[in-house]
């Protein structure tokens, strides 16, 4: 297959089952355009209900504009987006938002730094900016406790959020995304500024999430490949704002395409269902 081959076949590989599951997501030929600079698009995607995407591309791709949009955080300048269910332009937003969870800096950003972990996972209730917003009982309490607990945080139940290591942050804020019972969970790029011990108990969180009762559907924006876990079932791969290849994750990261994705030759490993990556020759 050669690499301008590459998309076609993959987006006919992902559309080869689009009526085994209710889409969690859908674009058809959505579009997002800044300063009359075209940032995404038009790209067409599905997402069933308990799948687990991969995102990935150059800086610039429109990863994080993908994610904002599927986030309910923006609308698309045109084309369709359905979210859960839920058409972009005719639902409010603020309600379909509550759906959704957002592990990543924009997020963590905008929450509290002095609230404790404990505390932040509580706003997950009604996708809550601060803790005082809302009312929680002793066995609200207890819920976000255990939680933390399972995502091994806690140690930091009473810690002032600010105060928690990136790796502990981004897992608090899975544990808030739980507690919220949220439909669809988005990561952007979680693993960011995250050592390589943090990094590898987050990946052993998102592997075990995807094995319980009603798994979310997951979309996790990455830059790396070692950052992924073997949970993920599908991935995307973006360049300039367009998709050049998209599908089940063991077609798509291949050293092909992503080196089209890419601009230059890489070389992809997959060692005991993980993914690796690094470039060959000269760039």
């Amino acid at each position: 297959m050669t690499r301008s081959s590459c998309s076609v076949a993959l987006r006919q590989i992902s559309c080869s089952n689009a009526a085994v599951h209710t889409p969690a997501a859908r674009m058809i030929d959505g579009t997002v355009v800044f300063s009359s600079r075209r940032v995404l698009g038009p790209i067409s995607l599905e997402i069933k209900e308990g799948e687990h995407w991969a995102v990935l591309g150059p800086n610039g791709s429109g990863k994080t504009t993908l994610l904002s949009v599927l986030g309910a955080q923006r609308h698309p300048t045109s084309g369709i987006v359905e979210v859960l269910g839920e058409r972009l332009g005719s639902v409010d937003l603020r309600v379909l938002r509550r759906r959704i969870g957002v592990v990543g800096h924009s997020v963590s950003d905008a929450l509290p730094y002095h609230a404790s972990a404990l505390d932040i996972v509580l706003t997950g209730a009604m996708s809550l900016l601060a803790p005082w917003w809302g009312n929680f009982d002793d066995d609200d309490k207890r819920r976000a406790r255990a939680l933390l607990e399972q995502l091994h945080c806690g140690h930091v139940a009473h810690q002032a959020f600010g105060q928690c290591s990136q790796g502990e942050r981004q897992r608090v804020l899975i544990a808030r995304s739980l507690f919220g019972k949220h439909a669809m969970l988005l990561l952007d790029e979680p693993a960011a500024g995250v050592d390589l011990p943090g990094r590898e108990a987050l990946v052993g969180v998102l592997d075990a999430l995807s094995v319980v009762t009603d798994p979310m559907t997951t979309v996790h924006v990455a830059h790396t490949l070692e950052e992924l876990p073997r949970s993920i079932t599908h991935a995307l791969l973006l360049r300039e704002g367009r998709i050049v290849g998209s599908g089940n994750a063991q077609s798509v990261l291949t050293d092909e395409c992503l080196s089209t994705c890419f601009g230059l030759d890489v070389h992809v490993d997959v060692l005991d269902g993980r993914f690796s990556a690094r470039a060959t020759g000269s760039w």
